[in-house]
């Protein structure tokens, strides 16, 4: 959650100061009424006597809130609402009526208007809607902080890991949640760049509508620009009928781009139209058709190599790569191995719900650990379908690993994995005082607990530190 500044005003618990109000009327006496009054009670407020102009104000400023006269000769009231709607904007709109126009104050509500207020305005009864605002968006910012505290966490939704890199995708994953970037993924194959998009989809405003998912390397060249923007009828040899393409199946919702490098350069310049301006032409069809949707692409060349390649239009990648996420190698996040592998064993009982398998040997973890998975969570995962395709009891052993896993994966070198606490805590206790040649009360700041506990778990485990210690602690 932001911090608030210090010059905010703290008001019915939500602060204020840093509010931004839009006021817009017709008439000039009460546009001066209100501003002098909520800006006397700290509020930020713009006010305007002309609809038009407040629309285009509106467009290019964030507002918190858009209060608005119903009737106004430029520009009506929902009119407004309508465009601030279709336009994305966050602001909540209240709706000022006279007595007689209580069924339209009730239809604004009905197209996203937050309340409505009756003419002559009560200033105190304005005041406590825009406090009733501004603690529903407190209350929304403190939940996504809330959200991103509890994931410290061991997965966001499908995807697994406590590793930092992990973390901190989980983090932007929280903050685009109330908007609709676009997203350029990036990552080796098998990293998860499909399964981070659905998320990323699952987490929006958009996870009711359609996710389509399109392998741009997998289309017939030919067929490409048919499969992505749809033909009418007699576009060319074999288009009997007409076709609604991948872009528009996918409106209102998310398209996802994979390997959006192996576009043609023709079909990344026709992509480029629709991310600026909202439209897409079906193959030999004369109209256009406005869309609204959400591009998630991805690539797992390094985008660097792909501009300069020339493999990918440089204004496209700007287009696409508003928000750039990128997915570590399972090399490089060796602790979740034990949290996916667990993960897809549970994937693959629910499959096969009657023999299941009820336990990973910790031998088994070790191997997997120590293995440099050149084909990332995806060849982990197929390594633990294969064990159930073999038909693995209720462990999966040594025995039901490839061969590869097995010779590659056993390094006399290696520290061996242990999976035990009482373990852990003895090699952890052993590691602390050798670093500090022994000295119990800096192995105890080290390892971040009181000396006694740390005196405690020494004779409990009967560590023996004698060789270590060069002088008392």
């Amino acid at each position: 959650m932001e911090e608030p500044r210090i010059t905010d005003i703290e008001i019915s618990g939500a602060y204020v100061g840093s509010c931004e109000i839009l006021f817009v009327d017709d008439e000039r006496e009460l546009l001066a009424t209100v501003d002098e009054y909520l800006s006397d009670k700290g509020y930020n407020i713009t006010v305007i006597d002309n609809a038009l102009e407040a629309l285009e104000l509106a467009k290019k400023n964030d507002f918190d809130i858009v209060i608005s006269d119903l009737m106004m000769p430029e520009l009506s009231g929902l009119d407004l609402l309508k465009a601030l709607k279709e336009g994305q904007s966050e602001a909540e709109v209240i709706i000022l009526t006279g007595h007689g126009s209580i069924e339209t104050a009730i239809q604004a509500i009905r197209l996203g208007s937050y309340d409505y207020l009756q003419k002559p305005i009560r200033l105190d009864h304005m005041r406590v809607l825009i406090d009733r605002i501004l603690e529903k968006r407190r209350l929304q910012r403190e939940n996504i902080s809330l959200r991103k505290r509890l994931k410290e966490r061991y997965r966001y939704d499908d995807l697994i890991g406590v590793n930092d890199k992990m973390q901190r995708i989980y983090e932007i994953i929280d903050r685009i949640s109330l908007n609709s970037p676009t997203v350029l993924i990036g990552g080796e194959s098998g990293t998860g760049k499909e399964v981070l998009a659905r998320v990323i989809q699952q987490n929006s405003d958009r996870k009711a509508r359609p996710f389509v998912s399109v392998n741009c390397g997998a289309l017939v060249e030919g067929l490409l620009e048919s499969e992505l923007f749809g033909h009418v009828k007699g576009a060319f040899t074999g288009a009997i009928r007409d076709k609604v393409g991948l872009i528009q199946s996918a409106q209102g919702g998310t398209i996802f781009l994979d390997e959006i490098a192996e576009l043609a350069p023709m079909l990344q310049v026709k992509l480029l139209r629709v991310l600026q301006e909202k439209k897409i032409r079906p193959v030999g069809d004369s109209r256009e058709l406005t869309i609204d949707i959400r591009v998630l692409a991805a690539t797992n060349r390094d985008p660097e190599e792909l501009l300069k390649s020339g493999a990918l239009r440089k204004d496209l990648f700007y287009r696409l790569n508003v928000v750039s996420i990128k997915l570590p190698p399972l090399r490089e996040r060796k602790e979740d191995i034990p949290l996916l592998t667990n993960h897809f064993m549970n994937k693959f009982n629910k499959r096969n719900s009657k023999s299941l398998v009820k336990r990973i040997s910790p031998e088994v973890i070790g191997l997997l650990s120590n293995h440099d998975w050149p084909g990332n969570v995806r060849e982990l995962e197929n390594v633990i379908e294969r064990a159930f395709a073999l038909g693995v009891t209720d462990s999966i052993e040594i025995a039901d690993l490839p061969a590869k896993i097995k010779e590659a994966g056993r390094n006399p070198g290696a520290e061996p994995i242990t999976y035990s606490l009482k373990e852990n805590e003895i090699i952890l206790i052993r590691k602390a005082l050798r670093k500090v040649h022994g000295k119990r009360a800096k192995a105890a700041e080290l390892l971040g607990i009181d000396v006694s506990t740390l005196y405690r778990k020494i004779e409990k485990y009967e560590i023996s530190d004698r060789p270590l210690q060069t002088a008392n602690a």
